[in-house]
């Protein structure tokens, strides 16, 4: 079985080349995984000690970030090394802090996992949620090389859990723990008799709650607002927007302000918004100059700025649940005390379920739920209070999963 597995993986690596002749970001991919080993040979001797940390994508990151940074500090003489697959974490996270050495994982082959490992042999190596490759963790395995799993969920559904999944069953075993989320995610791992797990929590719980403690003032967004009522949609896509133009577009009151950051911010699909949308609108790329107070929609076409934007937020629409492309991050808004509006495709996120059955979020399926939920936010102010404490509460009483992950690791 892994024999065809790795197989299989060559064929996916000959055919992600020939499908990156013709898209950009599955060439960022192939190009930096063609680099990986040249910078690794430079970057890591061999009497270097080293910690190994994996995330799939950004939103991996962003989870594992703070277990990161305690790791960072509790081995302080060990040289990180900060993988990724896919191009969308690297590019943004390349320069991050918390790693001395940050590449693309190379494909999962078995020669591929033989020459990383001979190169990094990492004492201790953290994956995190779900990107599992088989190849690499077992040869950590037969290396007898410390591996966790932190933040992880697990469904049902998933080749562990069936008859078929023998291979995947004898990866996870290649960690000596792992930190799940929920109570399923354990039930599940103890059915296939995998004991060393610990049920955690979700690390971005204490994630966001840290941006409390930073600087999140904006003086171009207190323009903006002024003391108006402000909509925050955060991460949205056309799915999304094709609702809230409408409802905004048919706002006849002048004072709410709305701010949009949409997920995919190229020229082209950023105009394309702007000329749907009737009130005056401003984008960040265009405000030098401008009187911000003016306007009533706020554009931000750039990255890195929605976490501090969420501050200001009095009503957040968060994005990606309208379509099928995933719901984005709903903790980001709800630390700072704010009522949540997604969309009805939430299914494979278990804090999204738990907040609008426990917090202050609430989906919407069409045009007229969103309508009505969003107008009666904006119209109650006691409404919007009662939802944002309700979201601020839940995140404070599910922090701690750090601190989980680390104790462990300090034994």
């Amino acid at each position: 079985m892994r024999f065809l597995y790795t197989i299989g993986i060559y064929i996916a690596g000959f055919l992600l080349k020939i499908v990156a002749l013709f898209n950009h970001k599955l060439k960022m991919g192939v190009d930096g995984r063609a680099n990986t080993f040249e910078i690794l040979e430079n970057a890591i001797q061999s009497h270097d000690q080293t910690l190994w940390f994996h995330c799939a994508s950004l939103g991996e990151y962003e989870q594992g970030l703070p277990v990161f940074k305690e790791l960072r500090k509790l081995y302080s003489s060990h040289k990180i090394l900060l993988t990724f697959f896919s191009p969308s974490g690297y590019e943004i996270r390349k320069n991050t802090d918390v790693a001395d050495v940050v590449v693309y994982l190379p494909m999962d082959t078995m020669a591929n996992a033989n020459r990383f490992l001979n190169l990094v042999h990492p004492e201790l190596t953290v994956f995190v949620k779900y990107d599992i490759w088989p190849n690499y963790l077992l040869q950590l395995k037969k290396r007898q090389l410390k591996a966790i799993l932190i933040s992880a969920l697990f469904r049902k559904k998933q080749s562990y859990f069936k008859w078929y999944g023998s291979m995947m069953r004898r990866t996870l075993t290649s960690f000596e723990h792992i930190f799940v989320q929920n109570e399923n995610s354990e039930n599940l791992l103890k059915s296939i008799d995998f004991q060393n797990v610990t049920l955690a929590g979700d690390t971005r719980f204490d994630r966001v709650s840290h941006q409390l403690e930073q600087d999140n003032h904006l003086s171009f967004i207190e323009e903006f607002k002024g003391n108006n009522i402000c909509v925050v949609i955060g991460s949205s896509w056309p799915e999304d927007e094709e609702l809230l133009i409408k409802f905004i577009n048919e706002d006849t009151s002048n004072d709410v302000k709305y701010i949009i950051a949409p997920h995919n911010i190229k020229t082209n699909q950023v105009k394309d918004l702007v000329s749907k949308l009737r009130p005056r609108t401003i984008l960040f790329s265009e405000m030098e100059g401008k009187g911000l107070s003016d306007y009533s929609i706020f554009i931000i076409d750039t990255i890195g700025l929605l976490t501090k934007i969420y501050s200001y937020a009095d009503i957040a629409y968060v994005g990606g649940a309208m379509g099928t492309t995933g719901l984005h991050n709903i903790l980001e808004p709800a630390v700072f005390g704010v009522p949540i509006i997604i969309g009805k495709n939430h299914d494979k996120f278990p804090e999204a379920k738990q907040m609008i059955d426990m917090a202050g979020v609430v989906s919407i399926k069409n045009q007229n739920e969103l309508n009505e939920v969003l107008k009666g936010f904006i119209m109650t102010e006691v409404k919007r209070i009662e939802f944002g404490e309700l979201n601020s509460r839940f995140i404070a009483s599910n922090k701690g999963a750090v601190v989980r992950i680390v104790d462990y690791l300090r034994i």
